[in-house]
């Protein structure tokens, strides 16, 4: 997996939005999917991937906290993802990881 300048700001801006409104989910504040808000970014997939969390301080807390759940583990080990953007936005410490495949 590659890091992606594209994804990477789909994940910050998600993060930036969790933050903003003190909610984490998949759904943006303006009922924006995972898709929606990639593609907005202006990277155009053939298959994405979305996971969110709150609260964890450091990156390998997440991380832990991802790899300990079987759908975000699934994720961040399914070899159909190619490339990666990470976001993270305070306060609160709002995570996001956008996975995806280039058309």
């Amino acid at each position: 997996m590659t890091l992606d300048a594209t994804l990477t700001k789909a994940a910050q801006a998600h993060s930036e939005d969790m933050a903003a409104h003190r909610n984490m989910s998949h759904t943006g504040s303006d009922g924006s999917s995972p898709g929606d808000r990639i593609t907005r970014a202006g990277y155009a997939w053939s298959t994405y991937g979305e996971n969110v969390a709150y609260g964890y301080g450091t990156p390998e807390q997440v991380m832990s906290g991802w790899m300990s759940s079987p759908g975000h583990k699934a994720n961040i080990l399914n070899c159909a993802f190619e490339e990666i953007g990470v976001g993270l936005a305070q306060p609160g410490h709002y995570w996001t990881q956008d996975f995806g495949t280039a058309r």
